[in-house]
């Protein structure tokens, strides 16, 4: 059970972070200029994360190891981070934000399950997408 709950409260940890801080971001500071001081803060912390966690200590080696993956990953984070910083800016509350993102992200990663993974699509999920576009609209108003 620990095994499948610490993950999630690091997840709700760090997003509960993630959230304030872009929030809270100087508008006057480039959005770029800014992501590039938290890359470089997040480099940092990966590599002494990799040494601390790593038995093998050669992290060119894993680097090595690297597939398309961790490029697309870097450019999907790039694009995550504006965009909230971009929603912000537009005057979202942090309430309402994450969440309207979220549930969005949810029923969208069911087709892709569904259509990429040929996960199963059941209709009760299905009528939860349905459930969640009427959230979704009750939470825009």
């Amino acid at each position: 059970m620990w095994n499948m709950l610490w993950p999630i409260l690091i997840v709700v940890a760090a997003n509960t972070i993630y959230n304030i801080s872009a929030k809270s971001t100087p508008t006057n500071i480039n959005s770029f200029a800014s992501l590039s001081v938290t890359y470089l803060i997040a480099m940092t912390c990966s590599i002494i994360m990799y040494f601390v966690t790593s038995e093998k200590k050669n992290l060119l080696l894993e680097l090595s190891k690297a597939n398309w993956t961790t490029y697309a990953l870097g450019i999907a984070i790039v694009g995550l981070e504006f965009g909230f910083l971009c929603v912000y800016r537009a005057g979202w509350k942090i309430s309402t934000a994450n969440l309207f993102a979220s549930i969005t992200l949810a029923c969208v990663l069911l087709i892709v399950g569904f259509l990429l993974y040929k996960e199963t699509l059941s209709l009760r999920q299905v009528l939860g997408m349905g459930v969640c576009a009427v959230g979704l609209v009750l939470i825009a108003k």
